[in-house]
């Protein structure tokens, strides 16, 4: 499966964005699907992940409350609602699919990856 994630750009704190992320090549619904993002000189982490079905959910400390993640399968797309945008939010965000059942916060248990979208948060 290929994936594109788009919907990134310049927001001022207390903003909102809505990620997306498109996918190709096999339906989406075969894949628990994550969010994951990377703050310049940092590692990549853990934002948010949502089941096959979508009707379960994980997410972050620090996003949790200001992050929606969604998907319709129909669409073969996934997204992030991000509202309430901090500074620190500020990252290159990726989205990524899993195979299996069981949603994970571990990257290395994901199996396909996006190229990226960059979200920067002015004060």
């Amino acid at each position: 499966v290929q994936l594109q994630a788009s919907g990134g750009g310049l927001v001022q704190a207390g903003g909102s964005l809505r990620l997306s992320c498109a996918a190709s090549g096999r339906t989406i619904s075969s894949y628990c699907m994550g969010w994951f993002r990377q703050a310049p000189g940092k590692e990549r982490e853990f934002v948010a992940a949502i089941s096959r079905g979508g009707g379960s959910t994980d997410y972050a400390d620090s996003v949790k409350g200001r992050f929606t993640m969604s998907r319709d399968n129909a669409k073969n797309t996934v997204y992030l609602q991000m509202n309430s945008l901090k500074p620190e939010d500020t990252a290159v965000y990726y989205c990524a699919a899993k195979e299996g059942y069981a949603l994970s916060r571990d990257a290395l248990r994901y199996d396909y990856w996006g190229q990226g979208t960059l979200v920067t948060v002015s004060s």
